[in-house]
């Protein structure tokens, strides 16, 4: 056991949670070499909720023991919400006026008295470093919650919109089938919201890679002025916070809470995002709510597309109604989904290439020696 990588306080902490999680006090004791007596002492000034650091000598008497009640509105609220933590439970106390209420430390130490955390739990909280886009709208991101059934027997799909800076949940909207879904959700949310610089997904077929092209949603994205970006092939934790999102929501409502339809989970999901976005505070947020920290997007959502307009120092070319364009001797697929727009044919400054560019984006670059497709990756000019 590496002790002397811990400070006083976490070995003790770890020798308890060993204990309750192998169930051999004996066995323990040797392995931190320490006294049974020594063991139970600390198992009981864990289980009591006690500081597990050593003890002043000081006069023993205690004016600050927790009081029933308090103890019990930390409880209640618990239940209210299971997938809360010590941090989060202390704060919305807080925020609701009660005084007296302990560090988060000691109200982790009440849920673990009472059986509101298992040992397992205890060990997976471990806190790591999240990057994040330094203001609002800068960036959201978006995916669909993975399918649960509901008690009619259908799937649910919910989708999810989240800010990347501060959390809010811009959306969260269920439904049974998610064709032809992703474009009406994002219409309400930018009429709402306003415009997000970019939009980040994975690759899936809602979001990314029509017939190795570009689907319905990136060009409708491209068409408002957002830039479309994708997770990086195998990489999840490219989309980490709409990941974590999902887990929250899991433990906070899903793992306890069955939906009879899709109206009923519309209607527990849109009470739901009311708490999480005005209610529980983010640990990333210094424990304020998203919506105490997020302000809508000042570009607003035009419903209307105009044309753009060119510069005209460059070559433009009509996509055909099979998705390719035809330069010079070559011949390239480049999307059906942009048939009938035009393309401009940019000369790359550095390598011996075109830039494919639609309106203020380049979508493509090929090859200025066979016309092959170096790549189909959407940046902005």
């Amino acid at each position: 056991m590496p002790w002397e990588s811990k400070t006083v306080e976490e070995k003790r902490i770890a020798f308890v949670i060993t204990v309750q999680k192998e169930g051999n006090m004996s066995a323990v004791c040797r392995e931190f070499g320490i006294s049974r007596r020594t063991g139970y002492k600390w198992l009981k000034r864990y289980e009591a909720g006690e500081n597990m650091s050593d003890r002043s000598r000081a006069p023993t008497s205690n004016s600050r023991r927790i009081s029933s009640d308090i103890e019990e509105k930390i409880l209640k609220l618990r239940t209210e919400n299971p997938g809360w933590g010590a941090k989060t439970l202390k704060r919305v106390l807080e925020d609701q006026g009660e005084t007296d209420i302990p560090c988060a430390k000691t109200v982790n130490n009440i849920l673990l008295r009472n059986g509101c955390i298992s040992a397992e739990n205890s060990e997976k909280r471990i806190p790591y470093i999240r990057f994040e886009k330094e203001r609002c709208n800068e960036m959201w991101q978006t995916d669909f919650k993975g399918e649960f059934l509901m008690k009619n027997g259908r799937y649910c799909y919910p989708l999810d919109i989240i800010d990347d800076h501060t959390r809010f949940l811009i959306q969260i909207t269920p439904t049974e089938s998610t064709a032809n879904f992703v474009i009406g959700c994002f219409e309400r949310a930018f009429r709402e919201y306003g415009l997000p610089d970019s939009i980040l997904s994975d690759n899936g077929a809602q979001f990314a890679g029509f017939r190795h092209g570009f689907t319905k949603f990136e060009k409708w994205l491209m068409n408002h002025d957002v830039l479309p970006i994708h997770e990086r092939i195998r990489h999840p934790q490219t989309q980490g916070k709409i990941e974590r999102f999902h887990r929250t929501l899991k433990e906070e409502l899903l793992a306890h809470t069955k939906f009879e339809d899709i109206i009923d989970a519309d209607t527990k999901l849109q009470l739901w995002r009311e708490k999480y976005n005005t209610v529980r505070p983010h640990s990333a947020l210094n424990m304020q709510c998203p919506a105490q920290v997020y302000t809508p997007s000042k570009r607003l959502y035009i419903e209307e597309i105009k044309p753009y307009e060119y510069s005209g120092e460059f070559r433009l070319i009509k996509v055909n109604n099979w998705g390719y364009i035809r330069f010079d001797k070559w011949q390239i697929y480049l999307s059906e989904t942009m048939s009938g727009e035009r393309i401009e044919i940019r000369p790359d400054v550095i390598s011996d290439s075109f830039n494919l560019c639609y309106r203020n984006f380049r979508i493509a670059s090929i090859s200025a020696i066979d016309g092959s497709l170096i790549h189909r990756k959407i940046s902005r000019l």
